[in-house]
């Protein structure tokens, strides 16, 4: 069993999905950018009894992100399913960030789901099986935060255009959409949020949804 993978496991969603799909007793890879954070995530997975593999990477590093990939695979076989979660959040206006700034912040938003997915996803099909879901955001785009305007919008696209080509071999891509600060206790609870991400890896084929908007 290739188990899950969580790229970016840190606090709110990440761990809350890792924590999601070990009570279900799949292993569990971690990816995140800082020691503490991926021990963290490993610790909670495995207190409930599964096998947790915890690595670090800086997604923006394609060399670093493939190797953490291949170091998953190798750990526990490969993923039944892949949550791509990383994100840089951070309030901006048009005009704000320099150009640099603009591009390091859509390397962690979008290549790096994008190197994930061209990494996973062709072995996916050849197996016939598989999910994939990308976190989204910005249902709405919002001026004050045109950097994570402009990546969730480019998730958006991504998620189609992989939905496109891996679909038709039995790779459901997919996007949980969320549309405000995630927080325990309030509306946008990553407890419940995680509940999506199972979800759709469960989904039978002709139910298949690419995006739930929360």
């Amino acid at each position: 069993m290739g188990g899950a993978l969580v790229i970016g496991a840190g606090p709110g969603i990440g761990q809350a999905v890792a924590r999601r799909f070990a009570r279900e007793g799949l292993p569990v890879g971690l990816v995140a950018r800082s020691k503490e954070t991926v021990a963290a995530a490993a610790e909670a997975v495995g207190a409930l009894g599964v096998r947790a593999v915890p690595l670090t990477a800086d997604v923006a590093d394609e060399t670093a992100l493939r190797a953490a990939l291949d170091e998953a695979v190798g750990e526990l076989g490969e993923p039944d399913v892949v949550v791509y979660n990383a994100a840089v959040i951070r309030p901006d206006a048009v005009g704000e960030l320099p150009h640099r700034a603009h591009l390091d912040t859509y390397a962690v938003n979008v290549l790096g789901a994008l190197t994930t997915a061209a990494h996973l996803l062709p072995g996916m099909a050849l197996r016939g099986r598989g999910t994939f879901v990308v976190t989204g955001g910005m249902p709405e785009m919002k001026p004050p935060y045109v950097s994570l305007s402009l990546g969730k919008a480019g998730v958006r696209a991504l998620v189609e255009l992989l939905d496109t080509q891996y679909g038709p071999s039995g790779v459901h891509v997919a996007t949980v959409t969320v549309g405000g600060a995630v927080a325990p206790g309030t509306a946008y609870d990553p407890e419940d949020i995680a509940e999506h991400y199972w979800r759709l890896h469960n989904q039978p084929r002709e139910r298949w949804e690419r995006e739930v908007t929360y």
